[in-house]
């Protein structure tokens, strides 16, 4: 699927990651952004949307629900394709949600250090979920 076409979620709760990220991916190529500040809005978007969203990029630490949470409960429910988790933890904490999204066989491509680079965010959009 081209960048263009790709319609992907943002979740993040801190106004200016929110607004950086959304600023890095157009400047990217992506185009059809939904950007929201929390777990509920991401949930909103998802259940408003006629169809699938095809990544959803979220922040692992969002008040009320985390990231991997989220992506558990929309992929459940067939509101997501794949996710990506953006954060800003520690190596071994991420990889620990590696493991949870392995055992609950989630589409997780991996997860990225803040802040986003086109690089890596590139490579994870051509990997299968692990």
């Amino acid at each position: 699927m081209a960048e263009d076409d790709l319609r992907i979620l943002v979740v993040e709760d801190h106004p200016f990651q929110l607004i950086a990220t959304q600023y890095l991916l157009e400047s990217y190529g992506f185009t059809r952004l939904t950007t929201t500040d929390s777990a509920e809005g991401a949930l909103q978007h998802m259940f408003g949307a006629e169809q699938p969203f095809d990544v959803l990029l979220c922040d692992q630490c969002l008040p009320g629900l985390t990231g991997l949470d989220l992506v558990r409960f929309a992929s459940q429910r067939g509101l997501i394709r794949q996710a990506i988790i953006l954060s800003s933890l520690t190596m071994f904490e991420l990889d620990e949600l590696v493991k949870t999204a392995t055992e609950y066989e989630l589409p997780l491509l991996g997860y990225l250090i803040k802040p986003l680079k086109q690089s890596e965010f590139r490579y994870l959009l051509t990997s299968t979920p692990i």
